[in-house]
């Protein structure tokens, strides 16, 4: 590909933007070389006014997503795209979620312009598990976790049971549920339908990968030791 409709796919800008990047010298090599338009070069030494390059399509990345965004390019507020440099929702391939979290949900979030590798993690057959921690507002009654583990358990307005689901109790109104579905905001209604209600909502965990030290807002690029703790988890 020529590195002027790689760097615009990147979403730099459009092919005529990055024609004059070219022209100012803005675009170097690792040396600090200025490139051509026309030049030969693996895209790991390419430089934007001093900085590598984004990483090609292919990309995988994890974000922890904060309460009051939402997993939209064209809400009218907050949305996850916010938390990324500005090119990020110009790239081609589109960038897009795996997944959504709703806007009340916060936690992992990941993102991709693999086609592929996005319809793997989402796919039932990955089996990926994800880790949901709920805040309730009343008690737990304590036949809940048996009631989710038994694969029997029918969502308003649903024909087919849900998977078994694992629930640990972490307080009277704290509990950690582990689901290998994605169903429409599966985890809030899954305990409305044995009587209670999600107050607050987070995602520590998706496979193998977990969010650990990365803060609120913040996000980092997943590599292939990551992508392979991701699918060891499921």
């Amino acid at each position: 590909m020529k590195l002027v409709k790689l760097i615009a796919n990147l979403g730099y800008g459009s092919r005529k933007d990055v024609q004059w990047m070219f022209r100012e010298g803005r675009i170097t090599d690792a040396d600090g070389e200025v490139l051509y338009a026309d030049d030969q070069i693996d895209s790991t030494r390419i430089r934007i006014d001093g900085e590598p390059l984004d990483p090609p399509a292919g990309l995988l990345l994890m974000l922890h997503k904060p309460v009051g965004y939402t997993c939209s390019t064209k809400d009218p507020g907050r949305v996850v795209y916010d938390l990324l440099p500005p090119r990020y929702r110009l790239r081609s391939p589109l960038l897009s979620t795996v997944g959504r979290l709703d806007r009340d949900t916060s936690g992992m979030l990941l993102m991709t312009d693999d086609g592929l590798l996005l319809h793997r993690i989402v796919s039932p057959k990955a089996q990926l598990a994800k880790v949901y921690e709920a805040t309730l507002a009343q008690d737990l009654r304590g036949d809940e976790a048996g009631v989710f583990a038994s694969g029997t358990l029918l969502l308003e307005a649903e024909t087919t049971p849900l998977a078994p689901a694992q629930m640990q109790v972490l307080g009277p109104r704290h509990a950690r549920l582990t689901l290998t579905e994605g169903r429409y905001h599966q985890v809030r209604r899954m305990f409305a339908a044995v009587g209670n209600h999600v107050e607050a909502l987070h995602r520590p965990r998706i496979g193998g990968l977990d969010l650990a030290d990365l803060p609120a807002g913040q996000w980092r690029m997943l590599d292939d030791a990551d992508r392979t703790r991701l699918f060891a988890g499921g």
